[in-house]
């Protein structure tokens, strides 16, 4: 079922087709005991009901010249969203006061691929680009400094540059991990912001590395994605080229992979094959994942990557939402939803969209505390 990227697309099917609920695991094996006493009790056993902020509260505003190519909510200021663009620019909004907004422009010189906060300073915040650089950036002033800079010689030709799309933090020991368009991994000290050993290849020589996500309950447990059509899963203590923990296979480039969000016992990728995949239990055989959902999300080199994401509020640990590629016709507008999905069936929960938005909305947050979502479009 490639592409269904079209409206007369015959593969169009409902995403639950074919997808099989989450199956009652009990293996008796000592890896399941721990499971179960150590990481499931921490899942809320009741699923909450499950708000849709399906309403255009604060505005549509246009914000970038470019596409906006990643968001992330203040962790402790609740009105406010940053932003990055393809331009490597910098935005932070108050979205109570609508037209209220700070622009930086010197934190990168193209596309602004990640961002976290540090997390013993929130008005400190760390950058990825595809300009090869890691920066950390006062919020406040504006003022930055590079952590790390893989082009210090400037732009020669392709083969030789690289770029960062993937970074997160291990918050135990106080590291930023960074990828890069290569295929390597490095380790950042934050506090020394020096870099620590030499850069490990993770994945295929040469292929780029989309994403990095560290376990919420193990930081030590790496999660990261690759154009090799792998997601791979490692052990940050004993970090080896060909020593993963374990290797996800894909059918084509993984845009993203992520733990969940408070048990980090699942694991939810996107693939460029039009598939979302979950795997429910990473202590189990991860041999082949728990469900493959159908969804439109085809690759466009004009669009930022579509990445499904969970909702950080959910304890059941089921929700994700992702932007749609494909349209519907809605009173005679071709809009482009963006999907909440069961992921434990596999269901549309609901679709948002708005008549003033005929864009599609590849990237979208949800907030970590409100029923907020912010999206960003593909212009």
């Amino acid at each position: 079922m490639p592409g269904h990227i079209t409206l007369t697309c015959p593969h169009r099917v409902a995403m639950e087709h074919g997808v099989i609920p989450a199956s009652r695991r009990n293996t008796n094996t000592s890896l399941d005991y721990v499971f179960q006493s150590q990481v499931k009790g921490k899942i809320s056993m009741v699923k909450p009901q499950f708000i849709i902020p399906n309403q255009l509260e604060c505005g549509n505003i246009k914000f970038f010249q470019s596409r906006v190519t990643c968001l992330e909510f203040h962790p402790t200021k609740n009105n406010v969203l940053l932003s990055g663009d393809k331009e490597g620019l910098l935005g932070i909004w108050d979205y109570v006061k609508l037209h209220e907004k700070i622009i930086y422009d010197s934190v990168h010189s193209c596309n602004l691929n990640s961002m976290k906060f540090d997390t013993t300073n929130d008005g400190l915040l760390y950058t990825a680009s595809s300009d090869g650089t890691i920066c950390s950036t006062d919020l406040d002033t504006g003022i930055g400094s590079s952590l790390l800079n893989l082009n210090p010689n400037g732009w020669s030709r392709p083969s030789t540059w690289r770029m960062i799309y993937g970074m997160d933090f291990n918050t135990d020991k106080g590291l930023l991990l960074v990828a890069d368009s290569f295929g390597f991994l490095y380790l950042l000290d934050r506090r020394l912001k020096t870099k620590i050993g030499h850069p490990i290849l993770i994945h295929k020589k040469g292929s780029k590395i989309t994403s990095l996500h560290c376990n919420p309950a193990q930081p030590e447990v790496l999660l990261s994605s690759g154009n090799d059509h792998y997601a791979r899963i490692w052990d940050t203590r004993k970090l080896e080229g060909n020593s993963p923990l374990a290797n996800l296979a894909h059918g084509r480039i993984v845009n993203s992979g992520y733990f969940s969000p408070q048990s980090g016992s699942k694991i939810l990728t996107t693939c460029q094959d039009n598939r979302i995949r979950v795997w429910d239990y990473i202590f189990g055989n991860l041999k082949s994942p728990s469900r493959v959902i159908v969804h439109s999300h085809d690759f466009s080199r004009h669009l930022t990557p579509f990445k499904a994401e969970w909702d950080p509020k959910d304890y059941s640990e089921t929700v994700a939402v992702i932007g749609r590629y494909i349209s519907e016709n809605y009173n005679g507008v071709a809009l482009h939803p963006i999907d909440f999905i069961d992921t434990s069936t596999g269901k549309l929960l609901g679709e948002v969209m708005d008549p003033d938005i005929t864009t599609i909305s590849p990237v979208n947050k949800l907030h970590p505390r409100d029923d907020i979502m912010a999206s960003g479009h593909s212009r």
